[in-house]
């Protein structure tokens, strides 16, 4: 019965998620991402915000990307791009060295997000990349507190 109250929460919150997701037009894809993130970097609120750090670095290193690379394919054509890649790519190594920045998967998230929306490079587009994010931790959360309590609640079930 435990297993069933907790597939029909995750389900149940799954579905709330896409539904304000379309309402809201916002990227459903980003709030799961966000979702597994917290799920892969420590299911807790403090490891969110602690993942959200590199995410947000990762698309902020987008945005660099894009710039640079347009800056460089005016004078280089094709080849301006990758090395702008390649520039910032190789910096996140040292980056990474930073204890709040060490988290090489999630810049990478934040990469894919900015790259997979390619939003116009200013502040209101960017800054509603975040809105799915967050909410897509707040879901997550919400979740994970609910399966712990019916966990917790399971001789009731019984």
């Amino acid at each position: 019965m435990k297993q069933f109250l907790t597939a029909i929460t995750m389900g149940a919150l799954g579905a709330l998620a896409v539904f304000i997701s379309f309402s809201f037009h916002w990227p459903t894809w980003i709030l799961f991402i966000a979702w597994l993130s917290y799920y892969i970097f420590g299911k807790s609120l403090k490891s969110a915000l602690y993942t959200l750090t590199p995410i947000t670095s990762g698309i902020f290193m987008g945005i660099s990307i894009q710039i640079l690379g347009g800056f460089l394919s005016k004078y280089l054509g094709a080849i301006g791009f990758p090395i702008a890649v390649f520039i910032f790519i190789t910096s996140l190594t040292y980056l990474a060295k930073i204890k709040l920045l060490n988290n090489i998967p999630a810049w990478f998230i934040g990469l894919i997000i900015f790259f997979g929306i390619h939003p116009a490079i200013e502040f209101k587009p960017i800054l509603s990349l975040f809105i799915p994010i967050i909410v897509g931790f707040l879901f997550a959360f919400l979740n994970d507190i609910t399966a712990d309590r019916i966990q917790k609640n399971k001789s009731v079930l019984i």
